[in-house]
C-alpha cells in the first residue's frame, strides 16, 4: 500500500508554525481550509515535525522525498528554537538551510577594496567617490517603473524563448519604503506574484536588470509559477502551493535569482544594453553607468562582506556598532546603507537567510558551469535541493 501523501500535514504544520514565527511562510496558494493559523504549543508542533519527518521518508518518487526530507528537517530545527532552546548559529543556519555559513577572508576582502579604490573615478575617498557615483546613475523615484517596463518586457521574452512559461502566469510591481530589503517577490498563488522595490535608498539604473530578473523573469516570480504549473497542477504535490522562507528551499531559489540575469545575458550584452538604450531611456549619461560597471569586478570580491557581519553579530556576539564600521569599511557604503544592511541581518527571520545568496548562488552557478542551459531549466521546473547541487557540483 502506497504511503498517505504527507502534502496537507506538511501545509498545515507550515500555518501552525507561521503563527508563531510570522513570515515564515512567504506565499500561500493551496486549499483555504488547510490554511489554519491557531497557535498550539512549541512542544506539541516540535513533536508533529518529528512525526512528518518519519512520514515523508515513506514518499515513493525519490526527488519529492528528498524535497520534503529536508524541509520538514528545518521544521524541526524551528520547533526547536520556538521552544526556547539557544542552538549555535551555525547549527541554527546548517538546520534551517542544510547549507554551513562562510566567512569572508579578511585579506581577500582588503584585496578586493584596493582594486575598487583603482577602479573608482574621482578624488576623495573610497566611500566618497563610491556613493557619488551612485548618485550620477540613481533613478528619479518617479522614473523607476517607466524604465523598467521595457526592461521587463525584454527580460520576459528572452525567458520565455529560453526555458518556457506557463500560461497564465503574471505579477504586479510597485514601489514601498521602510522595508529591510532592496526588492521582494511575494508569490500570490494561481501563477501571479507581486513584486516590490523598496525606494528607502536609490535605485540604481546598473543594477536594475539584475534585480528585476532577480524578482521576476527568469527569478523567483518564474521558478514558483514553473513549479506551481508543474508540480503542482500536474503532478498534485501540493507542497509546491506553499513557499517558506526558512528552509532549504531558499538556498536554490535565491541562487536561482542571483544567477537568473547570466542565465539569459552574458557580461558584455548587459554592459550593452544599459549603455547603448537604458542609459538614454532614463536621462543618464552613459560614461557615468559605464564607470559603475568597471568597478563591478572588484565589487564582486566583497560578496562576503553580509555573511561575515552576520557572523560577527550572531555567532562572535560583536556590538552592533562594531559590526556597522565593518560593513562601512567593506561594502564601502554610507551609514544609511550600513544601517540597513545590519537592520536586515537584524531580522528574526533573516538572520540565518543571508547566507542563501551566497552559498546558493555559489551552487547553481556551479551547477550552470556543469549542465548549462538545461541545468537552469531543470531547477525551475524540479524540486532540487542543496544536498543534491552540493553533490553533483562537487
Amino acid at each position: 500500500m502506497p504511503a498517505p501523501d504527507p502534502a496537507e500535514r506538511y501545509i498545515r504544520l507550515a500555518h501552525a508554525l507561521d503563527a508563531h514565527a510570522p513570515g515564515f511562510i512567504d506565499g500561500y496558494g493551496g486549499p483555504a481550509e488547510w490554511a489554519d493559523r491557531t497557535r498550539r504549543d512549541p512542544a506539541e508542533l516540535h513533536a508533529e515535525a518529528l512525526a512528518l519527518q518519519g512520514e515523508v521518508g515513506g514518499v515513493e518518487d525519490a526527488a519529492r522525498r528528498d524535497f520534503l526530507t529536508v524541509q520538514v528537517r528545518a521544521m524541526v530545527t524551528l520547533t526547536r528554537l520556538l521552544g526556547g532552546e539557544t542552538l549555535p548559529y551555525a547549527e541554527e543556519v546548517r538546520g534551517l538551510y542544510d547549507i554551513d555559513p562562510v566567512r569572508a577572508d579578511e585579506s581577500e576582502l582588503d584585496a578586493a577594496l584596493r582594486s575598487l579604490d583603482a577602479a573608482l573615478p574621482g578624488s576623495g575617498t573610497l566611500e566618497e567617490r563610491e556613493e557619488a557615483l551612485r548618485a550620477r546613475v540613481a533613478l528619479p523615484v518617479g522614473d523607476i517603473l517607466r524604465v523598467a517596463e521595457p526592461l521587463l518586457a525584454a527580460l520576459r521574452e528572452r525567458t520565455r524563448e529560453r526555458f518556457g512559461l506557463p500560461e497564465g502566469e503574471g505579477f504586479s510591481i510597485g514601489l514601498v519604503q521602510d522595508k529591510p530589503w532592496s526588492g521582494y517577490n511575494w508569490p500570490l498563488g494561481n501563477l501571479q506574484s507581486r513584486i516590490d522595490l523598496n525606494t528607502d535608498l536609490p535605485v540604481l539604473l546598473p543594477a536594475l536588470p539584475d534585480l528585476l530578473a532577480h524578482e521576476g523573469y527568469p527569478g523567483h516570480h518564474t521558478e514558483h509559477a514553473t513549479k506551481e504549473a508543474r508540480l503542482v497542477r500536474e503532478k498534485g504535490w501540493h507542497e509546491h502551493s506553499i513557499q517558506l522562507i526558512n528552509a532549504p528551499e531558499c538556498v536554490v531559489s535565491e541562487g536561482i535569482a542571483v544567477n537568473a540575469l547570466r542565465a539569459l545575458m552574458d557580461r558584455e550584452e548587459v554592459e550593452a544594453w544599459l549603455t547603448g538604450e537604458l542609459a538614454p531611456l532614463a536621462g543618464l549619461d552613459p560614461d557615468d553607468v559605464r564607470a559603475f560597471l568597471a568597478a563591478g569586478r572588484a565589487r564582486e570580491g566583497l560578496r562576503g562582506v553580509s555573511g561575515t557581519a552576520a557572523l560577527m553579530l550572531h555567532a562572535d556576539g560583536r556590538p552592533q556598532a562594531e559590526v556597522l564600521d565593518f560593513i562601512r569599511h567593506y561594502a564601502p557604503a554610507s551609514e544609511a546603507r550600513a544601517r540597513q544592511t545590519l537592520r536586515f541581518l537584524s531580522q528574526p527571520q533573516f538572520r540565518a537567510y543571508i547566507f542563501t545568496y551566497g552559498v546558493g548562488g555559489d551552487l547553481v552557478r556551479g551547477w550552470m558551469e556543469r549542465e548549462g542551459a538545461d541545468g537552469f531549466a531543470r531547477l525551475l521546473r524540479e524540486p532540487l535541493t542543496p544536498g543534491h547541487l552540493r553533490g553533483e557540483v562537487a
